[in-house]
């Protein structure tokens, strides 16, 4: 299946989020942070990456920014998982590139039906 780049600080929702995407035959890479995520992320080019926002240093939206606006990982598509609900943080992960965007607590349905989405999507480089 997919490999697919987990970045979030939280080691509960790195478990939880681990455990729906392992039971459904992806391969998880995780980083703890956006700079860690980012630069994981132009090392390994996963399929996808699910960013949260809250985060310490570099936070998830300006992470997005970074892996979207790089030519060498523009193509990989980002999925925020959040607790931030707002509109207007919907429409400023969307202008940072990002292509979708999930609540928590994450509904495993929602969150494997929304990847296979946007891997669909995806072009390979």
């Amino acid at each position: 299946m997919a490999r697919i780049l987990i970045v979030d600080d939280s080691p509960t929702e790195m478990f939880k989020l681990t455990s729906m995407l392992e039971k459904h035959g992806h391969e998880v890479l995780k980083a703890e942070n956006g700079a860690d995520g980012v630069a994981l992320a132009r090392q390994e080019k996963p399929d996808a990456v699910l960013m949260d926002i809250v985060m310490p240093g570099l936070n998830g939206f300006q992470a997005t920014r970074q892996l979207t606006k790089d030519k060498d990982t523009g193509h990989i598509p980002v999925i925020v998982v959040t607790t931030k609900d707002q509109e207007t943080d919907k429409v400023w992960a969307t202008r940072q590139g990002a292509k979708d965007y999930i609540t928590k607590p994450v509904d495993e349905e929602e969150l494997i039906l929304t990847l296979k989405k946007v891997l669909a999507q995806s072009t390979p480089q």
